[in-house]
């Protein structure tokens, strides 16, 4: 299609710039933008209002003449071109290839926008996905279809939890069902992504991912579309290609940062920390692009990553993400500065679609008590600890050692696993015993008998 083409500009600001006495242009269109020297660059219309339309430019605007840049509507909205042979290769923000090899065939071009998913076509998220880390798969587990995200902090380990959960996911039970990894990395630095893509390459991993590589130094306006475009090649291979697509998004603060730069360039009115007032809807377009439609054999799981500014779960980042999503697994800063690996903060973890992933025919019988047994036993650590802080632990019942005793060999042994320990749901559940073992026989009231007969007395052998 060839557009229409206009010369000349209103204004320049940062990366927006207006362009008046405009026809017939429609919101999130592509525009190709040509400065006096005839070098090119890209971006789409973020706001119609008139004649009056204003176009974010990807890149810099450095050079560009306000009487002769030239400005081609190209009369569609940004498109990836997708086929089933991205998978094993890595790619920019925007899409294109920077692997060293030629771009991959493809017959098909999708709005990296993508389409809600109609409500009533929506399947109830059922199936267990293992990520082969015990704090997820016994305490928080992650069902297929199900958007869970990961609140962590500035310098904790979420960037080895994120490569170990791409190198270890898998489907259990179902062996003739594809399932792979789409991983988006946005506003990252070189050595963050230099870790990502390394391991990836030395396990083999790559082979089963679709990588899209956004680096800190890299335009901003490039980050709001870097996981679109994540998105868009998982919903391609699900629903075209029947694939099961785990997607992983890190780190959505650099996101968020991104939407605040480039709201504040558009002058727009402030709210919440001066993010825009349109976050929560933002966010919500990329999270609900994740879920079963029925009649599909392809699903699409979505793992969020972001960082908690200063630590604060109540700041709108993870606030508004935890309104969209089914739950949320928070890292823990007291765990992860005394070296326990993933520093999974069990009280203020959930996953709210669990109860439906776990029990008789998908993970084991017992999985549903334990769990629930695990929760409550931690708990109650939690309280002996702060007394034992007020009148001493000297002071404390048998009883109160015994969940002292539980405390320390739940946090180093059970949550605590090696990078590269990759333990099956058995493991993970006979070991949830093991520490249910360190308590009396009496304090276990949230298992059956039949399940304290079965497996509580051979975690005591």
């Amino acid at each position: 299609m060839q557009g229409k083409e206009y010369i000349g500009l209103s204004h320049v600001s940062g990366p927006i710039i207006i362009v008046r006495g405009v026809r017939d242009v429609g919101f999130d269109e592509m525009v190709e933008i040509t400065d006096p020297g005839g070098s090119a660059r890209t971006g789409r219309v973020m706001e119609v209002m008139d004649d009056i339309v204003i176009v974010q430019v990807f890149g810099s605007t450095r050079g560009l003449s306000i009487s002769s840049t030239r400005v081609r509507f190209v009369g569609r909205p940004l498109e990836l071109e997708v086929s089933r042979d991205m998978i094993g290769r890595v790619f920019n923000g925007l899409g294109e290839p920077i692997d060293g090899s030629p771009k991959p065939f493809s017959t098909r071009r999708m709005n990296i926008n993508g389409m809600p998913i109609n409500p009533t076509s929506r399947e109830y998220p059922r199936d267990f996905i293992q990520t082969g880390i015990s704090a997820i798969d016994c305490l928080n587990t992650l069902v297929r279809g199900q958007k869970l995200p990961i609140f962590s902090g500035s310098g904790m380990s979420h960037n080895p939890l994120a490569r170990q959960i791409v190198r270890q996911a898998k489907l259990v039970g179902e062996i003739n069902e594809e399932f792979i990894i789409v991983f988006a990395a946005i506003g990252i630095k070189h050595d963050d992504a230099e870790f990502f893509r390394r391991g990836f390459e030395e396990t083999g991993t790559l082979n089963n991912v679709v990588m899209f590589l956004n680096l800190a130094d890299d335009p901003s306006i490039e980050r709001l579309i870097t996981p679109r475009c994540a998105l868009t090649a998982a919903e391609y291979l699900a629903f075209y290609e029947d694939i099961h697509v785990l997607v992983i998004l890190t780190d959505m603060t650099n996101y968020a940062e991104a939407l605040r730069e480039i709201a504040s360039a558009r002058e727009e009115v402030p709210s919440r920390k001066g993010y825009p007032g349109y976050m929560y809807s933002d966010f919500a377009s990329s999270y609900e692009r994740t879920g079963k439609i029925r009649g599909a054999k392809g699903s699409i799981t979505q793992l969020p990553i972001l960082t908690m500014p200063n630590d604060d779960i109540n700041h709108p980042i993870p606030d508004l993400t935890g309104y969209i999503t089914e739950g949320q697994i928070v890292l823990s800063r007291e765990l992860h500065n005394r070296g326990i690996y993933p520093p999974v903060n069990v009280p203020r973890s959930l996953s709210r679609l669990m109860k439906d992933g776990i029990g008789k025919g998908k993970t084991r019988p017992d999985h549903p008590n334990l769990q629930s047994q695990l929760y409550a036993a931690y708990a109650n650590v939690q309280s002996i600890r702060s007394l034992a802080s007020v009148i001493g632990e000297e002071e404390l019942s048998e009883i109160d050692r015994h969940y002292l005793e539980f405390g320390e060999h739940f946090e180093n042994d059970f949550l605590g696993q090696n990078a590269n320990e990759d333990r099956s749901i058995e493991e993970t559940l006979d070991l949830g015993w093991k520490m249910l073992s360190y308590l009396p026989e009496t304090e276990l009231h949230r298992v059956t008998e039949d399940e304290i007969r079965e497996y509580y007395a051979a975690a005591r052998t």
